[in-house]
């Protein structure tokens, strides 16, 4: 199937009652529950799960080819929430070229909870061989760089990273789905500033990680 066609298809909820074609924004904060306490539609608080949100990430997950999908209020909430995955005393590998909003959560967020780091030119697989440790679980791509625009392997840096029992995780937020094809590169995880490319016009603020498995 087309890119175009699982842009336009993919998540589509067509309304049951009206047979709009369009989702609409689902306000409510709170869903329908039975007496015997369950929720018949699956729905239990906005906080967790909402269908309109549920449309964007079934759409991007069917665009990457991903197992499942989080929509996030920002791509900073989105890559905050793969770095919250490690423990302290973990290791992690990250390009020397790289986003400054990144950089500046793992100096000041992250780094003093214990977690380590290293900054490696991405384009040279011995640098990415070489940077891993006993403790290293994730290595994390962004490719291109911002603002340098390197290219990463993406595949050859996740075989590096699985080797050595690491997640890879890719920044795509500039190429996206159209210019590259992450989660078949065998990264673990695609990461993604919707308020980029994927919107294009500068008046939302999103973000979204879809996993491969």
């Amino acid at each position: 199937m087309n890119i175009e066609t699982i842009a336009i298809h993919a998540g589509a909820q067509i309304d049951p009652t009206t047979g709009a074609v369009m989702p609409p924004l689902h306000l409510s904060t709170t869903f329908q529950r039975s007496a015997d306490g369950t929720y018949p539609h699956g729905y239990t608080y906005i906080r967790s799960e909402n269908p309109t949100r549920q449309a964007l990430e079934n759409t991007l997950c069917a665009l990457e080819g991903g197992k499942c999908a989080s929509a996030f209020a920002s791509g900073m909430a989105a890559i905050m929430s793969v770095f919250q995955a490690l423990r302290p005393g973990d290791h992690a590998i990250m390009p020397d070229d790289i986003y400054f909003g990144t950089r500046k959560m793992v100096d000041e967020l992250f780094a003093p909870w214990g977690l380590a780091y290293t900054q490696v030119d991405m384009t040279n697989l011995d640098a990415v061989r070489a940077a891993v440790r006993p403790a290293t679980k994730l290595i994390w791509i962004e490719t291109p760089s911002n603002p340098l625009l390197k290219i990463t392997d993406v595949a050859a840096v996740a075989e590096i990273a699985h080797a050595a029992g690491a997640i890879c995780a890719c920044d795509a937020t500039w190429p996206t789905r159209i210019l590259l094809r992450t989660l078949e590169r065998s990264a673990d995880l695609a990461v993604h500033a919707t308020t980029k490319y994927l919107r294009g016009h500068s008046d939302l603020l999103g973000g979204a990680v879809i996993a491969r498995k």
